[in-house]
């Protein structure tokens, strides 16, 4: 199993970002995946998730609004957009399905 982000970036504060996270190994239409998200300092968060057949989305409250998980079985890829991005969502952003997780990718939003 691998899954592998996107690379994220350096976003000013309202801006906007989407990340993508391939996944190879299983067959993705059958799993719900996850994005979670490790500020410095604080404890990995989980911020999204979306089921197999992508008709259940889940927001933490911090994202709720703002932020939009999404599929494309066609492509075995999750996404991520971002909007309305904050300075407090400067993180390491993950992709995770069941034990497996990607590397993870930096999203740093400042002016």
């Amino acid at each position: 199993v691998q899954l592998v982000e996107s690379e994220g970036g350096l976003v000013q504060p309202g801006g906007s970002l989407r990340l993508s996270c391939a996944a190879t190994g299983f067959p993705f239409s059958r799993y719900g995946m996850q994005w979670y998200r490790q500020a410095p300092g604080k404890a990995r968060e989980l911020v999204a998730s979306i089921s197999s057949t992508g008709g259940s989305t889940w927001y933490a409250d911090s994202v709720k609004g703002r932020f939009t998980i999404s599929r494309d079985d066609s492509k075995n890829t999750v996404y991520l957009q971002m909007n309305s991005l904050k300075p407090e969502d400067t993180a390491v952003y993950v992709c995770n399905m069941f034990r497996y997780w990607g590397q993870g990718t930096q999203v740093t939003v400042s002016s």
